[in-house]
């Protein structure tokens, strides 16, 4: 039998680490601020604190803690214990935190007492660990021991705390799906996706010592955790949090004082940046990318039209851990730049993924710039579902994962979305995706002040043409009617065209906890919608 294969990230992480010893490598909003050394001192000292509370049994631990420091050093610190870190998504219900944490089967979860004042939640018969009870309890011992345990060679140090010999295919983290299509479904990804996911960053964007993220995503999405935590840590670069990904001007003022090289957000998020912030918050940066949401051509101009850089897009899936492809700009592009970018694209396949696009009905592997659905392998590819092995084999099949996005690839490996199968009106037989629609809502209708947009987009059942489209929307400055007609003139085909009597108002566009719009909220608001219209129709 072949030797079974081990991890390497922590390895390079503690020697980034030791090389940045002095070099202030996480910083946030509180006022936080550690160097390399710090980073790793810390992260040891709160090891050795846990173990006197977890078990050596209690593999998996839950973190309740917003992107700040004290989460980096924790997420850290359970990584050099061998534990798996559960980083709860608070943007969720009670109930479904709680419904979370019993899938995980925790027993404990690492929170601080200012962010449960800030944001109380009850988490059930859970243990709590509060940081700030557990800092005065470390001794001079635990200090002193991680001091020498900081200065050992790498592979001594390895062999003591236990992590010299981790296998790849181990469980390192669950990530819990934001639930904006459904109940929330664990997905478990081990060592290697975690690695191979820093891996194929740096070889997109060539990251340098004196970059620094701004990092603003929670660590419950990965997103955040993947690369404004393990990729700075694992490549050398610095880091600075903030809590709210939506309080522009704080963010605007760390950009600042920290020198932010790469701005890491959603479109939703590039929108209310570019409302607020001003080009000389940008000063510094010269790469701002965007995932988990398709970034309009309208708002990559407007962005770059005043704040003076061009934001790009990225794509990826929770249970890729979370990287599929990516532009690279032209300040980061080696060779030819017009192979690394190409606008309205989400880029080529990253370093070690292999994509096909397959027919959703044949599943037979279709060509260049042919429409279908998107299947991805690769060394990143989540172990699976948590507790769920029946859906984890609806997506996994021989290695390769099922995006359910419909894309086309052209003749140079440039992925295009076209949308979500799920994403996707029947109507008299014809496929209508919703992204064609919200896009030239958008251009009609702009978005809100915090950048979320005013309208988005669902269908609901209807006896005489399958599916009917509805509009979910905020306050217009225009009427329905005179929207369908801007639509109509932006040459949209009459089949896309929803009816203006299916626009539905709401006060405030549901989000999830990166910004982005809730859509199992969306589909229950138009629904209830259609359900009060059809009575009235009987009435």
């Amino acid at each position: 039998m072949p030797a079974q294969r081990t991890t390497s990230l922590l390895r390079t992480v503690i020697s980034q680490l030791r090389t940045r010893g002095d070099v202030v490598t996480l910083s946030d909003s509180t006022g936080a601020s550690l160097t390399g050394r710090d980073t790793l001192l810390r992260a040891l000292v709160l090891r050795r604190l846990l173990r006197r509370t977890a078990t050596p049994d209690e593999r998996a631990i839950g973190i309740l803690l917003p992107p700040t420091v004290a989460a980096a050093v924790t997420n850290l610190a359970l990584a050099l214990d061998r534990r798996v870190a559960v980083n709860l998504n608070y943007s969720l219900s009670e109930e479904l935190v709680q419904y979370s944490i019993a899938e995980a089967g925790l027993r404990r979860v690492i929170t601080s007492r200012a962010f449960l004042q800030r944001m109380p939640l009850d988490l059930g018969a859970v243990e709590t660990v509060i940081l700030e009870d557990l800092a005065p309890k470390a001794t001079l011992l635990d200090k002193a021991s991680a001091a020498i345990l900081s200065v050992l060679p790498i592979p001594i140090l390895e062999r003591v705390l236990g992590i010299h010999d981790i296998p790849e295919d181990e469980l390192m983290t669950i990530v819990f799906t934001s639930g904006s299509t459904g109940k929330p479904k664990g997905v478990m990804l081990p060592w290697r996706s975690i690695e191979a996911n820093t891996e194929m960053v740096n070889a997109l964007l060539h990251l340098r010592p004196s970059d620094v993220m701004l990092g603003v995503l929670p660590f419950f999405h990965t997103f955040g955790y993947t690369i404004t935590l393990w990729t700075m840590l694992a490549t050398g670069v610095g880091a600075v949090f903030h809590t709210n990904p939506l309080e522009s001007r704080v963010i605007g003022r760390l950009m600042r004082e920290r020198g932010v090289t790469i701005v890491l957000g959603t479109p939703t998020l590039l929108r209310a940046y570019m409302r607020r912030l001003e080009p000389e918050d940008f000063a510094t940066v010269d790469i701002v990318a965007a995932g988990s949401e398709r970034l309009p051509n309208a708002v990559i101009d407007a962005f770059d039209e005043k704040i003076g850089v061009r934001p790009f897009q990225g794509y990826g899936a929770t249970e890729l851990g979370p990287i599929v492809s990516a532009n690279v700009p032209a300040s980061r592009a080696q060779g030819d730049p017009a192979r690394s970018l190409r606008e309205g694209t989400v880029g080529r396949p990253a370093l070690g993924v292999r994509v096909q696009v397959r027919d959703p009905e044949t599943g037979k592997i279709l060509g260049p710039n042919e429409r279908g659905v998107l299947w991805v392998t690769g060394p990143h590819v989540m172990l699976g579902y948590l507790n769920r092995p029946d859906l984890t084999e609806q997506v996994v099949v021989d290695g390769w994962y099922n995006t359910g996005d419909v894309v086309t690839i052209d003749e140079d490996g440039f992925i295009t979305i076209v949308g979500r199968e799920s994403r996707f009106a029947k109507i008299g037989g014809e496929q209508v995706p919703f992204a064609a629609i919200e896009e030239a809502l958008a251009a009609l209708t702009g978005g809100s002040e915090d950048g979320a947009p005013r309208a988005v987009v669902t269908a609901v059942p209807d006896d005489a043409s399958g599916e009917r489209l509805v509009v979910v929307h905020t306050e217009l400055d225009a009427t329905p009617a005179e929207l369908v007609k801007g639509m109509a003139d932006l040459g949209l085909p009459r089949l896309f065209l929803p009816s203006p009597a299916d626009f539905h108002p709401i006060d405030v566009m549901p989000l999830i906890g990166i910004g982005k719009v809730d859509l199992e909220a969306i589909n229950r608001i138009a629904l209830d919608a259609a359900a009060t219209r059809r009575a009235k129709a009987k009435s």
